[in-house]
């Protein structure tokens, strides 16, 4: 008969390990593109990391803390301006003043959460949303801003364009693999449960003790700082920032379009979403609308047929994990110590 004493909690499975080494040597190949490939292939990779780093970031809003923001694009811009503030106006070296900008971000959500946070449901993503525009229009009508026509980030342009270049991939980089590994840290750590069990039961999971206002108030702070230090990579790699753009509600668009279809709750689904959705970018961007059409029955066809996306349903049918954070009793020692 089996006593308390023969099970453990087992974190890990030999596909996770698998994983693990794969990504690994995934992570080393992307760390060495600017070393041999061209100006192109590192721009290009920019971009698709930079949209792996606001997916996940969104991701832990919805998808874990129950948090339907459709306003991120105000901490995007704020990232933007922020590195023009940092380098233009203070003098600061463009690549220390990245991630300095996520401390922006971080201040200016710390009031907003305050506001939206007293908003359910709906009322909450139309609240963040509110406020995004709010921020941008704030920043259109500063004149040491550029106002509406937005400025030139000197200090970035004036940079060797191979070392900017390798820079810029580099922190894109940093920002996508450190998005990931922030993300499937919290989940592991006593905060994700906090966090999941919020978004399926808020009441219950109040009533047992859990601060609730604290656990949501982390994830939303994280990601501002994450959302502000991928825009600032961002706008390094554009070099120009304007308000309209900068703080363009399509950004926060395509952050749900990739969790929708990758999976929602899920660590690979932003990522497996991402390469989608930037494959089907490059690919078929040149068609005009009938993209942005195929984009839109895309998302139709995953939202009623894989309502929990691509990387969901594999989850669901298979369990498949690649970033286990589930805790499963098995008979024997543990893999880990909790």
């Amino acid at each position: 008969m089996t006593g308390p004493r023969d099970l453990s909690v087992q974190r890990s499975t030999t596909l996770s390990k698998t994983a693990l080494v794969i990504g690994v040597v995934t992570v080393a190949v992307l760390v060495s593109v600017p070393l041999w490939a061209d100006q192109s292939t590192s721009r290009t990779l920019v971009s698709l990391l930079t949209l792996i780093a606001l997916a996940q970031m969104w991701n832990l809003l919805a998808g874990y803390a129950g948090l339907m923001s459709v306003g991120q694009q105000g901490y995007i811009g704020i990232g933007a301006y922020s590195l023009w503030l940092l380098t233009d106006v203070f003098g600061l070296h463009p690549f220390l003043a990245v991630p300095l900008t996520g401390l922006f971000a971080a201040a200016i959500s710390l009031p907003t959460a305050a506001l939206v946070f007293r908003l359910k449901g709906g009322y909450f993503a139309i609240g963040t949303w509110v406020m995004a525009e709010i921020l941008r229009l704030i920043v259109a009508n500063i004149p040491q801003t550029g106002g509406g026509s937005g400025r030139t980030i000197t200090a970035v342009a004036q940079m060797p364009v191979d070392v900017r270049m390798r820079g810029t991939y580099w922190l894109a980089l940093a920002a996508a693999v450190g998005a990931v590994l922030v993300v499937y840290a919290i989940l592991r750590a006593r905060v994700g449960l906090a966090l999941t069990a919020i978004r399926d039961n808020e009441p219950a999971v109040e009533s047992l003790g859990v601060h609730v206002f604290r656990a949501k108030l982390s994830a939303y702070v994280l990601a501002a700082f994450g959302c502000a230090v991928t825009g600032a990579v961002v706008y390094m790699n554009l070099l120009r920032i304007q308000p309209d753009s900068s703080f363009s509600i399509s950004w926060t668009a395509t952050m749900i379009f990739i969790v929708v279809i990758g999976g929602v709750g899920t660590i690979e689904g932003p990522i497996l979403g991402a390469i989608i959705y930037f494959t089907l970018q490059e690919t078929l961007s040149s068609y005009g609308s009938w993209y942005l059409i195929l984009l839109g029955v895309l998302a139709v066809v995953i939202t009623v047929w894989f309502p929990g996306g691509l990387w969901g349903t594999l989850v669901r049918r298979w369990g498949v994990h690649l970033f286990p954070v589930q805790r499963r009793l098995r008979l024997g020692k543990a893999d880990e110590p909790e």
